[in-house]
Protein backbone atom coordinates (compact mmCIF):
# COMPACT_ATOMS: atom_id res chain seq x y z
CA UNK A 1 0.00 0.00 0.00
CA UNK A 2 2.82 2.15 0.75
CA UNK A 3 4.47 1.69 -2.41
CA UNK A 4 1.39 2.75 -4.01
CA UNK A 5 1.08 5.95 -2.79
CA UNK A 6 4.51 6.50 -3.66
CA UNK A 7 4.01 6.21 -6.72
CA UNK A 8 1.05 7.99 -7.04
CA UNK A 9 2.61 10.93 -5.01
CA UNK A 10 5.81 10.82 -7.66
CA UNK A 11 3.28 11.03 -10.87
CA UNK A 12 1.87 14.16 -8.82
CA UNK A 13 4.66 15.51 -8.74
CA UNK A 14 5.87 15.48 -12.39
CA UNK A 15 2.83 16.74 -13.76
CA UNK A 16 2.52 19.68 -11.81
CA UNK A 17 6.55 20.16 -12.70
CA UNK A 18 5.80 20.04 -16.33
CA UNK A 19 2.36 22.42 -16.02
CA UNK A 20 4.44 24.72 -14.40
CA UNK A 21 7.38 24.62 -16.93
CA UNK A 22 5.20 25.65 -19.82
CA UNK A 23 3.68 28.30 -18.45
CA UNK A 24 6.66 29.85 -17.68
CA UNK A 25 7.82 29.48 -21.76
CA UNK A 26 4.86 30.58 -23.09
CA UNK A 27 5.47 34.03 -20.78
CA UNK A 28 8.60 34.12 -22.16
CA UNK A 29 7.84 33.87 -25.79
CA UNK A 30 5.10 36.34 -25.44
CA UNK A 31 6.92 38.55 -23.68
CA UNK A 32 9.86 38.17 -26.30
CA UNK A 33 7.28 39.19 -29.25
CA UNK A 34 6.44 42.07 -27.52
CA UNK A 35 9.94 43.59 -27.47
CA UNK A 36 10.23 42.61 -30.93
CA UNK A 37 6.69 44.18 -32.18
CA UNK A 38 7.43 47.26 -29.91
CA UNK A 39 11.16 47.61 -31.42
CA UNK A 40 12.98 48.44 -34.10
CA UNK A 41 13.19 45.45 -37.16
CA UNK A 42 16.46 44.56 -37.56
CA UNK A 43 18.14 46.05 -40.89
CA UNK A 44 18.91 42.96 -43.33
CA UNK A 45 22.85 43.06 -45.04
CA UNK A 46 23.04 43.78 -48.36
CA UNK A 47 26.41 43.49 -50.63
CA UNK A 48 26.97 46.89 -52.64
CA UNK A 49 29.89 48.41 -54.37
CA UNK A 50 31.03 51.82 -54.49
CA UNK A 51 30.77 54.01 -57.45
CA UNK A 52 34.45 55.01 -58.95
CA UNK A 53 34.90 57.20 -62.04
CA UNK A 54 37.54 55.03 -64.38
CA UNK A 55 38.49 54.55 -67.90
CA UNK A 56 36.63 52.47 -69.82
CA UNK A 57 37.78 50.13 -72.64
CA UNK A 58 35.38 48.28 -74.55
CA UNK A 59 37.08 45.45 -76.14
CA UNK A 60 35.81 41.73 -77.96
CA UNK A 61 38.42 38.72 -78.01
CA UNK A 62 38.05 36.48 -81.39
CA UNK A 63 40.50 33.96 -82.50
CA UNK A 64 42.53 34.01 -84.96
CA UNK A 65 46.91 32.42 -86.36
CA UNK A 66 49.63 33.18 -86.49
CA UNK A 67 51.12 32.88 -90.37
CA UNK A 68 54.59 33.40 -91.37
CA UNK A 69 55.69 37.09 -92.69
CA UNK A 70 56.56 34.66 -95.93
CA UNK A 71 56.67 30.85 -96.45
CA UNK A 72 57.40 29.16 -99.67
CA UNK A 73 58.43 25.64 -100.71
CA UNK A 74 61.55 25.27 -102.27
CA UNK A 75 61.32 23.38 -105.76
CA UNK A 76 63.73 22.81 -108.30
CA UNK A 77 62.76 24.47 -111.97
CA UNK A 78 64.82 22.27 -113.88
CA UNK A 79 65.17 18.17 -113.67
CA UNK A 80 68.41 16.17 -113.01
CA UNK A 81 70.30 15.09 -110.62
CA UNK A 82 71.17 16.35 -106.93
CA UNK A 83 75.02 17.30 -107.00
CA UNK A 84 75.61 19.05 -104.12
CA UNK A 85 72.70 20.05 -100.94
CA UNK A 86 74.20 23.73 -99.27
CA UNK A 87 72.62 24.36 -96.59
CA UNK A 88 72.01 22.78 -93.11
CA UNK A 89 68.45 22.03 -91.71
CA UNK A 90 66.77 24.33 -89.70
CA UNK A 91 69.25 26.66 -90.05
CA UNK A 92 68.75 30.83 -90.88
CA UNK A 93 69.76 31.20 -94.79
CA UNK A 94 70.13 34.98 -96.43
CA UNK A 95 68.48 36.07 -99.43
CA UNK A 96 70.43 34.88 -102.65
CA UNK A 97 72.57 32.05 -100.95
CA UNK A 98 72.66 28.68 -103.10
CA UNK A 99 70.53 25.62 -101.29
CA UNK A 100 70.73 23.01 -103.79
CA UNK A 101 73.32 22.66 -107.25
CA UNK A 102 71.85 20.06 -109.89
CA UNK A 103 74.30 18.42 -112.22
CA UNK A 104 74.80 20.93 -115.57
CA UNK A 105 76.99 18.98 -117.34
CA UNK A 106 74.76 17.58 -120.45
CA UNK A 107 73.88 21.62 -120.68
CA UNK A 108 76.93 22.58 -120.39
CA UNK A 109 77.99 20.71 -123.64
CA UNK A 110 74.95 21.90 -124.80
CA UNK A 111 75.88 25.89 -124.39
CA UNK A 112 79.67 24.68 -125.78
CA UNK A 113 78.49 23.62 -128.77
CA UNK A 114 75.85 26.94 -129.11
CA UNK A 115 77.97 29.64 -128.82
CA UNK A 116 80.60 28.01 -131.37
CA UNK A 117 77.29 28.24 -133.69
CA UNK A 118 76.59 31.63 -132.42
CA UNK A 119 80.21 32.83 -133.44
CA UNK A 120 79.99 31.00 -136.52
CA UNK A 121 76.91 32.32 -137.75
CA UNK A 122 77.92 36.04 -136.10
CA UNK A 123 81.23 36.09 -138.52
CA UNK A 124 78.43 34.62 -141.83
CA UNK A 125 76.23 37.65 -140.70
CA UNK A 126 78.88 40.07 -140.55
CA UNK A 127 80.61 38.98 -144.59
CA UNK A 128 77.31 39.40 -145.66
CA UNK A 129 76.76 43.10 -143.92
CA UNK A 130 80.24 43.72 -146.03
CA UNK A 131 78.62 42.18 -149.28
CA UNK A 132 75.33 43.72 -149.40
CA UNK A 133 77.50 47.02 -148.70
CA UNK A 134 79.00 46.12 -151.72
CA UNK A 135 75.74 45.41 -153.47
CA UNK A 136 77.72 41.90 -154.02
CA UNK A 137 74.56 39.94 -152.54
CA UNK A 138 70.37 40.52 -152.15
CA UNK A 139 68.68 42.49 -149.00
CA UNK A 140 67.32 38.56 -148.43
CA UNK A 141 70.54 36.97 -148.42
CA UNK A 142 71.35 39.73 -145.90
CA UNK A 143 68.26 39.23 -143.73
CA UNK A 144 68.39 35.52 -143.49
CA UNK A 145 72.28 35.48 -142.83
CA UNK A 146 71.15 37.95 -139.73
CA UNK A 147 68.06 36.21 -138.64
CA UNK A 148 70.08 32.84 -138.06
CA UNK A 149 72.78 34.50 -136.31
CA UNK A 150 69.54 35.87 -133.82
CA UNK A 151 68.43 32.70 -133.68
CA UNK A 152 71.68 31.13 -132.72
CA UNK A 153 72.36 33.64 -130.10
CA UNK A 154 68.73 33.48 -128.65
CA UNK A 155 69.72 30.03 -128.27
CA UNK A 156 72.78 30.22 -126.46
CA UNK A 157 70.55 32.54 -123.86
CA UNK A 158 68.44 30.01 -122.84
CA UNK A 159 70.68 27.32 -122.62
CA UNK A 160 72.56 29.76 -119.89
CA UNK A 161 69.38 30.76 -118.31
CA UNK A 162 68.56 26.91 -117.82
CA UNK A 163 72.02 26.59 -116.61
CA UNK A 164 71.64 29.38 -113.92
CA UNK A 165 68.17 27.42 -112.94
CA UNK A 166 70.39 24.32 -111.86
CA UNK A 167 71.42 26.54 -108.52
CA UNK A 168 68.36 26.84 -106.64
CA UNK A 169 69.03 29.97 -104.20
CA UNK A 170 66.90 31.60 -101.17
CA UNK A 171 64.67 33.84 -102.54
CA UNK A 172 64.22 35.56 -99.02
CA UNK A 173 66.08 35.68 -96.06
CA UNK A 174 64.21 32.89 -93.33
CA UNK A 175 64.54 30.03 -91.44
CA UNK A 176 64.73 26.48 -93.74
CA UNK A 177 63.12 23.41 -92.57
CA UNK A 178 63.63 19.63 -92.91
CA UNK A 179 64.72 18.92 -96.83
CA UNK A 180 62.62 16.45 -98.27
CA UNK A 181 65.81 15.54 -100.57
CA UNK A 182 69.33 13.61 -100.57
CA UNK A 183 72.47 14.07 -102.23
CA UNK A 184 72.13 12.09 -105.89
CA UNK A 185 68.49 11.90 -106.07
CA UNK A 186 66.78 12.94 -109.38
CA UNK A 187 64.42 15.83 -108.53
CA UNK A 188 62.42 17.69 -110.79
CA UNK A 189 59.69 20.27 -110.71
CA UNK A 190 57.49 18.50 -109.01
CA UNK A 191 59.68 17.70 -105.87
CA UNK A 192 60.10 19.58 -102.93
CA UNK A 193 63.58 20.52 -101.45
CA UNK A 194 62.08 22.04 -98.33
CA UNK A 195 60.20 24.83 -96.67
CA UNK A 196 61.59 28.41 -96.25
CA UNK A 197 60.02 30.48 -93.61
CA UNK A 198 60.45 34.38 -92.69
CA UNK A 199 58.63 34.73 -89.14
CA UNK A 200 60.18 37.89 -88.03
CA UNK A 201 57.71 39.77 -88.02
CA UNK A 202 54.50 37.32 -87.58
CA UNK A 203 51.08 38.10 -89.51
CA UNK A 204 47.74 37.16 -87.76
CA UNK A 205 45.02 36.79 -89.52
CA UNK A 206 41.35 36.95 -87.72
CA UNK A 207 37.99 37.89 -88.47
CA UNK A 208 35.32 39.97 -86.77
CA UNK A 209 31.61 40.12 -86.74
CA UNK A 210 30.11 42.43 -89.64
CA UNK A 211 28.71 44.71 -86.43
CA UNK A 212 32.25 45.83 -85.66
CA UNK A 213 33.55 46.74 -88.98
CA UNK A 214 33.28 49.95 -88.95
CA UNK A 215 35.26 50.12 -85.58
CA UNK A 216 38.39 48.80 -86.72
CA UNK A 217 41.12 50.63 -89.39
CA UNK A 218 44.24 50.37 -90.46
CA UNK A 219 46.93 51.30 -87.53
CA UNK A 220 44.77 49.89 -84.56
CA UNK A 221 46.46 48.17 -81.91
CA UNK A 222 45.72 44.81 -80.92
CA UNK A 223 46.76 42.69 -78.49
CA UNK A 224 47.17 38.84 -78.38
CA UNK A 225 48.26 35.32 -76.57
CA UNK A 226 48.92 31.68 -77.59
CA UNK A 227 48.26 28.55 -76.39
CA UNK A 228 49.97 27.38 -73.28
CA UNK A 229 51.79 30.91 -72.36
CA UNK A 230 49.94 33.87 -70.54
CA UNK A 231 51.83 36.68 -72.10
CA UNK A 232 50.29 38.49 -74.14
CA UNK A 233 52.18 40.42 -77.66
CA UNK A 234 51.28 43.66 -79.32
CA UNK A 235 50.41 44.22 -82.80
CA UNK A 236 48.76 46.81 -85.26
CA UNK A 237 46.48 46.06 -87.90
CA UNK A 238 47.58 46.42 -91.56
CA UNK A 239 45.56 45.01 -94.00
CA UNK A 240 41.75 44.31 -94.03
CA UNK A 241 39.28 42.73 -96.29
CA UNK A 242 37.37 45.11 -98.73
CA UNK A 243 33.96 43.04 -98.23
CA UNK A 244 32.28 41.14 -95.58
CA UNK A 245 32.01 37.02 -96.12
CA UNK A 246 27.94 36.35 -97.04
CA UNK A 247 28.29 32.53 -96.07
CA UNK A 248 30.06 33.69 -92.33
CA UNK A 249 29.04 37.53 -91.86
CA UNK A 250 32.20 37.95 -91.09
CA UNK A 251 35.26 40.16 -91.75
CA UNK A 252 38.92 39.43 -91.84
CA UNK A 253 42.08 41.32 -91.19
CA UNK A 254 45.50 40.99 -90.89
CA UNK A 255 48.01 42.23 -88.00
CA UNK A 256 51.80 42.31 -87.90
CA UNK A 257 53.98 41.55 -84.47
CA UNK A 258 57.52 41.65 -84.34
CA UNK A 259 59.06 38.48 -83.74
CA UNK A 260 62.95 38.73 -82.77
CA UNK A 261 63.30 35.87 -80.78
CA UNK A 262 60.90 33.77 -82.67
CA UNK A 263 58.83 32.60 -79.94
CA UNK A 264 55.81 33.21 -81.93
CA UNK A 265 55.61 30.08 -84.17
CA UNK A 266 53.64 30.07 -87.77
CA UNK A 267 50.96 27.79 -87.66
CA UNK A 268 49.65 28.64 -83.58
CA UNK A 269 46.65 29.61 -82.35
CA UNK A 270 46.12 32.78 -80.96
CA UNK A 271 43.50 34.74 -78.78
CA UNK A 272 43.28 38.21 -79.53
CA UNK A 273 41.54 41.39 -77.59
CA UNK A 274 40.29 43.75 -79.90
CA UNK A 275 39.52 47.12 -78.09
CA UNK A 276 36.45 49.26 -79.75
CA UNK A 277 35.87 52.20 -78.06
CA UNK A 278 37.25 53.98 -75.22
CA UNK A 279 35.55 56.24 -72.81
CA UNK A 280 37.23 58.78 -70.33
CA UNK A 281 35.61 59.35 -67.00
CA UNK A 282 33.02 56.63 -66.90
CA UNK A 283 31.36 55.35 -64.29
CA UNK A 284 30.51 51.51 -64.68
CA UNK A 285 28.23 49.53 -62.34
CA UNK A 286 27.51 45.61 -62.07
CA UNK A 287 24.51 44.53 -64.42
CA UNK A 288 22.55 42.99 -61.49
CA UNK A 289 22.39 46.37 -59.71
CA UNK A 290 20.38 47.09 -62.75
CA UNK A 291 16.50 47.53 -62.14
CA UNK A 292 14.26 47.71 -64.97
CA UNK A 293 10.97 50.27 -64.39
CA UNK A 294 8.79 51.76 -66.55
CA UNK A 295 10.20 54.10 -69.53
CA UNK A 296 13.64 53.69 -67.98
CA UNK A 297 15.95 52.02 -65.30
CA UNK A 298 16.74 52.76 -61.74
CA UNK A 299 19.09 51.15 -58.78
CA UNK A 300 18.69 51.53 -55.31
CA UNK A 301 21.71 53.52 -53.22
CA UNK A 302 22.41 53.40 -49.81
CA UNK A 303 22.30 56.32 -48.12
CA UNK A 304 22.61 56.84 -44.01
CA UNK A 305 21.71 53.23 -44.05
CA UNK A 306 18.04 53.95 -45.77
CA UNK A 307 17.63 53.06 -49.40
CA UNK A 308 17.23 55.51 -51.70
CA UNK A 309 15.46 54.87 -55.47
CA UNK A 310 17.41 56.50 -58.62
CA UNK A 311 16.54 56.47 -62.03
CA UNK A 312 19.82 56.04 -64.46
CA UNK A 313 20.43 56.11 -68.01
CA UNK A 314 22.49 53.83 -69.52
CA UNK A 315 25.22 53.14 -72.62
CA UNK A 316 27.72 50.93 -73.39
CA UNK A 317 27.09 47.30 -72.07
CA UNK A 318 29.31 43.96 -71.13
CA UNK A 319 29.17 40.53 -69.64
CA UNK A 320 29.53 42.43 -66.14
CA UNK A 321 29.04 46.00 -66.07
CA UNK A 322 27.50 49.10 -67.74
CA UNK A 323 28.40 52.22 -67.95
CA UNK A 324 25.88 55.06 -66.26
CA UNK A 325 25.79 58.57 -67.88
CA UNK A 326 23.11 60.30 -65.81
CA UNK A 327 22.13 59.29 -61.92
CA UNK A 328 24.94 58.53 -60.27
CA UNK A 329 28.18 60.59 -58.93
CA UNK A 330 31.26 59.14 -57.55
CA UNK A 331 31.38 57.87 -54.13
CA UNK A 332 27.68 56.57 -54.29
CA UNK A 333 27.48 53.18 -52.73
CA UNK A 334 24.92 51.05 -55.01
CA UNK A 335 23.00 47.92 -53.78
CA UNK A 336 23.68 44.49 -55.94
CA UNK A 337 21.83 42.18 -53.77
CA UNK A 338 18.08 41.66 -52.33
CA UNK A 339 16.88 43.90 -54.61
CA UNK A 340 13.56 42.67 -55.08
CA UNK A 341 12.66 43.07 -51.12
CA UNK A 342 13.58 46.94 -50.71
CA UNK A 343 11.83 49.24 -51.00
CA UNK A 344 12.17 53.45 -50.78
CA UNK A 345 13.06 53.68 -47.04
CA UNK A 346 14.29 50.97 -46.53
CA UNK A 347 17.02 50.52 -43.33
CA UNK A 348 19.91 48.21 -44.42
CA UNK A 349 23.54 47.37 -43.58
CA UNK A 350 25.81 47.34 -46.89
CA UNK A 351 28.35 45.45 -47.14
CA UNK A 352 30.91 47.00 -49.43
CA UNK A 353 31.91 44.47 -52.07
CA UNK A 354 35.45 45.15 -54.49
CA UNK A 355 33.72 46.73 -57.54
CA UNK A 356 36.03 44.75 -60.16
CA UNK A 357 34.56 46.26 -63.88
Amino acid sequence: MKTRYIVYAILVIGLGALVTYRITKNKDTEASDKGVKGGAAKAPTVDAVVVKIQDFSNKITVTGSIEANEQVQIRPEVQGLIKSIDFNEGTTVSRGQRLIKIDDSELRAQLAQAVTRENLAGETEERARQLFAKEAISREEHDQALADYKALKAQTQLIRAQIAKTEIRAPFSGRIGLREVSLGDYVSPTNIIASLVSSDPVKITFTVPEKYASMLKNGSAIRFSVSGSDKKYDAKIYAIEPRIDETTRTLQLRAKAPNPTGNLIPGSFASIDLPLTTINNAILIPTQAVIPVQDGKQVLVSKNGLVKEVRISTTTRTDSSVIVTEGLQNGDTVITTGLMTLKEGSKVKPQVKKNTN
